[in-house]
């Protein structure tokens, strides 16, 4: 079986995303559940990084962290208000089941 992609997410997402997410399997944890509640955005991306996890976020403050520091794990992005709850789940499951952990290090993709 393919390595696949463990994600961290943002404190800004969801939980019906979280959710959504781990009825279909996926590795996932919460600012929360990582006691990273009011972390700066730095600290989650070492966090995140550490942990080998991708972080999705709805924050584009993690868009200009990764313009400063291609040094993380990956980053989803979607604007917020963008998609539904829905269409985020199903965006967040085709990466990871299309893309390795080896292939999104260092990118960002944009939900």
């Amino acid at each position: 079986m393919p390595k696949r992609i463990k994600f961290h997410m943002d404190e800004n997402v969801g939980n019906a995303v979280t959710k959504g997410m781990r009825r279909r399997g996926v590795d996932v944890i919460t600012t929360s559940e990582a006691n990273m509640i009011g972390a700066s955005d730095e600290e989650q991306l070492a966090f995140a990084l550490s942990q080998n996890r991708v972080i999705f976020t709805q924050d584009d403050d993690f868009l200009r962290l990764h313009q400063a520091t291609e040094h993380h794990a990956g980053i989803v992005y979607c604007y917020k208000g963008s998609r539904s709850t829905g269409e985020i789940i199903q965006a967040l499951y085709l990466i990871w089941e299309c893309i390795s952990p080896d292939e999104i290090m260092a990118q960002v993709e944009f939900i």
